[in-house]
């Protein structure tokens, strides 16, 4: 018995739509990781990107659990001295609420080339609405 491994000209893509309206911020993020990773495929390959094409719509309407509003805090660098900048959940959800779903998913891939050319598959936007008819999207019913 021979192990199956995937080749680039065997991987058939798909494009799903998944609505995160009223979904949780952690529990939506784990299951779209899954799904640009490939691991709900019979054809999964650790080493190789066998993922589908996910867009994500009303990204401003997901709910998080707790004090996670005021307490979870993005942090970045400049590289200059001082250049460390925090911003909360909250003010980052009032600005770019596409982000934290994106952030949140590019946590859970795997770091290095691989990860890179994964999240790339990944489409975040805030409102309803989205570019991408023309791939005719299926509409994926996330459940947990």
């Amino acid at each position: 018995m021979k192990s199956y491994m995937a080749s680039p000209s065997t991987i058939e893509r798909q494009w799903y739509v998944v609505d995160a309206t009223g979904h949780t911020l952690g529990r939506l993020a784990s299951e779209v990781a899954a799904i640009l990773r490939g691991k709900n495929k019979p054809t999964f390959t650790p080493h190789m990107d066998t993922g589908d094409y996910v867009i994500i719509v009303n990204a401003d309407k997901i709910k998080v659990t707790g004090k996670k509003m005021e307490q979870k805090i993005y942090y970045r660098y400049s590289g200059y001295v001082g250049g460390m900048k925090e911003t909360t959940l909250k003010e980052k959800m009032a600005k770019k609420p596409e982000e934290v779903l994106y952030l949140a998913i590019k946590g859970m891939l795997p770091k290095g080339p691989l990860g890179r050319q994964m999240i790339k598959k990944l489409h975040v936007y805030a409102g309803p609405e989205h570019q991408h008819q023309a791939q005719q999207p299926k509409e994926l019913e996330i459940k947990y």
